[in-house]
This record gives C-alpha cells, sequence and structure tokens, in this order.
C-alpha cells in the first residue's frame, strides 16, 4: 500500500512533506541484435525518495550535492533521488520523470492525479 511504501521510505517524514516516497529498483538488460532479443535480470527492489525540485536546498545543507551537481541537474530540468538515511550514507542521483510510457491505470474515467503531483 502507499502508507507502507512511505513509512518505508529514507527519512519518511521528509520525504513526504518534500517530495514522494518510492519503490527504486536496480536492474540490467541485455540487447543482442543477431537474433534480437531483450532479456531482463531479476531487479533488487529498496525504498527511495525522489524530491520535488524547488526542495534540493535539503540536500544541499547538508552537503549532500555540490553546486555542480545542482547545476546539471537543473540544465537537463531533472530533479534528485535517493536510497538511505541522508544521515548515513545516501546513494543520490539525478533522475528525470519519463511520462512517455503514461499511467494505464489513470487513464480510466474519473481517476486521475491532482496537477500539483503530476511535475517534480
Amino acid at each position: 500500500s502507499r502508507e507502507f511504501i512511505d513509512r518505508s521510505a529514507p527519512n519518511p517524514e521528509l520525504c513526504v512533506q518534500y517530495g514522494a516516497s518510492a519503490m527504486v529498483m536496480d536492474m540490467r538488460v541485455f540487447l543482442t541484435l543477431n537474433p534480437f532479443n531483450v532479456y531482463v535480470s531479476q531487479p533488487a527492489i529498496e525504498p527511495g525518495c525522489v524530491l520535488r525540485s524547488n526542495n534540493w536546498a535539503i540536500l544541499e545543507q547538508r552537503r549532500l550535492i555540490d553546486n555542480e551537481q545542482v547545476r546539471d541537474c537543473k540544465n537537463r530540468m531533472n530533479t534528485f533521488g535517493f536510497t538511505g538515511p541522508l544521515e548515513g550514507d545516501p546513494e543520490i542521483d539525478c533522475i528525470y520523470q519519463n511520462d512517455s510510457a503514461k499511467n494505464m491505470f489513470l487513464n480510466q474515467p474519473g481517476i486521475g492525479i491532482p496537477p500539483e503531483s503530476d511535475r517534480f
């Protein structure tokens, strides 16, 4: 459930207030060309957090990202996501929102997400 994912996120209160909890998946994709096939490894899943772009100061104040990382991420109109507690040794990545696949669950009549939740 969403509540379980929210509680499992690193720094759960901070994450819910300044971003959104997430399930982070690490996996590898192998693509062969002759013959054409796609192979996918078993994903490793862990709780994470995606910060809204206007809340990056949280990471800057804790000296977890520097000015160059902020500039590079901002230039690509992305945001930051992290796994692990911010007080420990978090893994922080510049990530982008990929909405090209669309969420087919949200395309049903009467179901949708609020506009403020649509863009990070």
